[in-house]
């Protein structure tokens, strides 16, 4: 909640594992200018400070994310994010006089230092709750917020996620002249095709081009700056839309239900703190990880299913590179990142806590096979680990390379700190996507989707690694994806799009990319506004309204 966060970035990607955003000093090994605020103090007095951190790379090195406090000016002797693990650090007594004081953080290395929150006391006695079932209520008593999060207004849907599934299926609710709220927990929209992440989008339009074209980038190479030209379109894009009501940087918390419907969603600002409660007849899970339908109690998987699991004849029409037996690997995270050659020689500071992960490895710039998944780590209860490992293979590896002497001049000019995610959960349906269904290229009479980019799956090439390969399997024509994979098969009135919906781990592997759940988005949105104009479920739409929704979409004529 800092006013001037100076060179500090606001992460919010683990918020479910230790209960907030946090401040990140990411500044490429050279230290971010300090975050700054003022804070009243309501006596003149002694106070004992406590600071929420982390040492991120916890070994036989000194710490690497590594910072002071400054109050008035004046930085204490306490050095921070030497502890492991997120937790309370003691940061000794200050003397404050009555009113406001300057506090500031001051970076000291570069590499990602992270402080959650500075927490002032009149007694040295009892460290703050640090467990997320004690912490959470306690927080919200020390920043003055209510129980209960006041109401965001009154919405014909609520949209939760703004990747390009989120924003595809405002615009097509917004078309219909539905009130849609879209909730994102960034300030800038798109997800993996952001400014943030940086991936182009793939696939084809279907039917959707003319929504469409105004959301999804250019092909250009991953990791490129001239994702942020492109994210200034979708933005104005969606300025653009009369009843789109956009939460940037708003993260949904929680899904309240009654029976098998949901009723509201809550969420809080990443930087303020503040909560809002989201009601609406109709909710769109395009988080990607699957939240809203996790939180309401949706069925889902995780992970591969077996060979044999939709098909006994598994060599022919089972999912292919699966296991015999099913497990909980997933495709991995990416981290993209690139640097720039200049004139004058530029050093770069030692890296001994990277070299474990990055070992003898060296590169200038990484792509989408910077990719880490690994067998017990979990994608979303892991996913800060995950981020992290990668994080160290960047450093690494540029620090080997710097060691060419044609590469003095190098320096990294750009490494993303959000995760580019591909899998996670997915939420069932009333119908599961199969890799039968691409490769018979079977035709649905709800279809609402199609596409005919080949599968592909990502398998890691090292265990402990960061690289990995992908595996790819020729559809040879266009494949379609029916509506009942988008809405939950026992939640009445949620509905997904993107990488959440329902499908099996290798149905995944075709329709993942961002111009294919754009295409569920606009499902999604022109389904919602049936479910208005019939008042009905999702399922409803199915049953008794599906050849008009597939006319709103364009497969029909009137």
């Amino acid at each position: 909640h800092f006013a001037d966060k100076g060179g500090w970035k606001v992460d919010q990607q683990f918020d479910h594992i230790m209960g907030s955003s946090y401040l990140l000093a990411h500044g490429l090994g050279r230290p971010v200018t300090n975050a700054r605020t003022t804070v009243t103090f309501p006596n003149k007095g002694r106070y004992h400070l406590w600071v929420r951190t982390k040492n991120w790379v916890p070994g036989d090195w000194e710490a690497p994310g590594r910072f002071q406090v400054m109050i008035d000016g004046k930085p204490l002797v306490h050095v921070f994010g030497i502890r492991s693990g997120w937790a309370w650090q003691y940061g000794g007594e200050i003397s404050a006089a009555q009113g406001d004081v300057v506090v500031e953080l001051k970076d000291l290395t570069g590499f990602d230092g992270r402080c959650d929150a500075l927490y002032f006391s009149g007694s040295k006695e009892g460290v703050p709750p640090n467990g997320l079932k004690e912490m959470l209520p306690w927080r919200r008593q020390m920043l003055g917020l209510p129980e209960v999060p006041p109401s965001a207004g009154a919405f014909d849907v609520v949209i939760v996620g703004g990747g390009i599934a989120g924003c595809a299926a405002a615009l097509a609710a917004d078309r219909q002249g539905l009130r849609v709220a879209l909730v994102h927990d960034r300030p800038v929209l798109g997800g993996n095709a952001s400014s943030e992440v940086r991936v182009h989008t793939l696939g084809i339009y279907g039917k959707g081009e003319d929504l469409l074209k105004g959301l999804d980038t250019g092909h250009w190479p991953n990791g490129s700056a001239k994702a942020t030209h492109d994210t200034a379109k979708r933005q104005a894009t969606m300025e653009a839309a009369q009843r789109v009501t956009l939460f940037l940087s708003w993260r949904a918390y929680a899904a309240n239900t009654e029976g098998a419907r949901i009723t509201s969603v809550d969420a809080r600002h990443t930087m303020s703190g503040e909560m809002k409660r989201f009601s609406a007849p109709v909710f769109i899970d395009c988080t990607g990880d699957g939240w809203v339908g996790y939180w309401a109690g949706a069925d889902y998987r995780y992970g591969r299913e077996s060979r044999d699991a939709y098909d006994e004849q598994w060599e022919k029409h089972g999912e292919k590179w699966s296991p015999e037996n099913p497990d909980k690997l997933t495709m991995g995270t990416s981290l993209l990142w690139n640097s720039e050659r200049g004139k004058v020689q530029v050093p770069f500071p030692d890296v001994p806590w990277a070299m474990p992960v990055a070992k003898n490895h060296k590169a200038t710039s990484g792509e989408w096979f910077w990719e880490y998944a690994a067998d017990g780590l979990d994608q979303i209860n892991d996913a800060e680990a995950i981020r992290d490992h990668l994080l160290r293979a960047v450093y690494g590896s540029f620090a080997n390379a710097k060691e060419d002497p044609k590469n003095l001049t190098l320096r990294l000019k750009w490494v993303g700190y959000i995760a580019g995610k591909r899998e996670s959960r997915r939420l069932l349906g009333d119908y599961i996507y199969t890799m039968k269904d691409m490769t018979e290229r079977r035709a649905f009479p709800d279809t609402v989707v199609e596409e005919k980019r080949e599968i592909d799956v990502h398998y890691q090439l090292e265990k402990g690694g960061f690289l990995s390969r992908a595996l790819f399997h020729k559809t040879r024509g266009t494949y379609y994806i029916p509506f009942r994979a988008l809405y939950s098969k026992n939640i009445e009135n949620l509905m997904m799009a993107g990488r959440c919906f329902s499908c099996s781990h290798i149905g995944l592997g075709g329709p993942r990319v961002m111009r294919t759940t754009g295409q569920m988005g606009i499902a999604t949105g022109f389904a919602a506004s049936l479910c208005k104009k019939y008042q009905t479920t999702p399922r409803g739409v199915y049953k008794t309204h599906m050849r008009e929704l597939r006319r709103l979409i364009g497969y029909e004529k009137d």
